[in-house]
């Protein structure tokens, strides 16, 4: 089966105006307002989604209501191979993305954020492999409600995460930096708290497949954003975003949520003559428009236009009207940076 990666922003394309959408083109939101139980949040609805089983309540209205909305999903998956690897994404929910990857020699799999149990069920058998692992980047339902009817239908499945967070399910808690083996699949944990105080992010070891690492980011980052820091500081953040950073700029971006057009429209409100940003966004527009997904991307295009990425760039300090105070420490700088972004995106999300 041939499996193509997305295409990526092509030349001689329209360009985008400066702050907005191309010329004659008409923005379609990925998220309803009202839709997101995230938008607005408050310290009791979130306690209340979080640590109660109202949480799981609301989790199955939304699993029912994007079934009947969506009844193959809210995106064309487009599956990626390289030899020996097959990396399956499953749209779910309402916008968010499971990740089913295949060790094709010897059909073992793992799931990453099952959502929705009955679409990666259909995607394993489809895909005629055995699932063997769960890996939960955190704990929100949206991210690991599909966990127990999984585990049921499947009994020697192991799922993995943070002790920190309360995943449904857990069986082999991780420590940051610890590695899991699926098959010839190399999984390594990544503590990036902020989000949740939990939170995780799963890198693909792509070098006996001769592919880049592949990062399964859930809510850290996103195409151009990153997650709420709901259980960390700005500081807290930051540092998990230079984990992931770290990685190399080769590294594919497996993100938990299609929210790209959201994320680039906003980035292109604070950097008006940002040429990279200006391109993607009209790729992205042309990718939702034909309901394809706009992942993978990779950590170094996220670089140039992602500004949860860019605390450290000038251009975007600027925009902002924030300057350096004299002696304070750069990377304090950089998260006083990272807040006022997050701020704006909040309040831009709220309009």
């Amino acid at each position: 089966q041939s499996c193509p990666r997305p295409a990526g922003p092509g030349a001689g394309q329209e360009p985008v105006r400066s702050g907005g959408l191309p010329e004659g083109v008409e923005y379609i939101p990925t998220r309803k307002k009202g839709k997101n139980p995230m938008k607005p949040v408050g310290v009791a609805w979130y306690s209340l989604y979080a640590r109660t089983r109202l949480g799981y309540l609301f989790y199955q209205r939304q699993v029912k209501k994007a079934r009947e909305r969506y009844p193959h999903g809210h995106s064309v998956p487009q599956p990626y191979c390289f030899p020996g690897v097959k990396i399956l994404p499953i749209p779910v929910l309402s916008n968010n993305y499971s990740y089913l990857v295949i060790d094709t020699g010897s059909n073992q799999a793992a799931v990453i954020d099952p959502s929705d149990p009955l679409a990666v069920q259909a995607a394993i058998e489809e895909e005629g492999v055995m699932l063997e692992a769960i890996f939960c980047t955190h704990k929100h339902w949206d991210h690991s409600g599909g966990n127990e009817a999984l585990c049921q239908k499947h009994s020697s499945c192991r799922v993995y995460g943070s002790a920190l967070d309360a995943i449904p399910r857990l069986t082999n808690p991780l420590a940051d930096r610890e590695k899991v083996t699926v098959g010839c699949l190399t999984f390594e944990a990544l503590a990036t708290p902020g989000h949740t105080v939990g939170h995780m992010v799963y890198v693909l070891d792509g070098g006996p497949f001769g592919s880049p690492p592949c990062l399964f980011s859930g809510d850290l980052l996103f195409l151009a954003g990153c997650g709420r820091p709901f259980e960390g500081s700005p500081e807290t953040m930051l540092a998990s975003l230079d984990v992931a950073v770290s990685l190399g700029e080769d590294t594919l971006l497996w993100p938990g949520h299609e929210y790209a057009l959201e994320c680039l429209t906003f980035a292109s409100l604070l950097e008006l003559d940002n040429s990279a940003l200006e391109q993607k966004l009209q790729w992205a527009v042309q990718q939702r428009q034909e309901k394809r997904s706009t992942c993978p991307s990779t950590l170094g295009e996220e670089q140039t236009y992602n500004p949860f990425l860019r605390t450290h760039r000038p251009e975007l300090q600027e925009a902002l009207g924030l300057w350096q105070a004299g002696g304070e420490d750069p990377d304090a700088f950089r998260a006083r940076v990272l807040k006022e972004v997050r701020r704006r995106k909040d309040l831009y999300q709220a309009t």
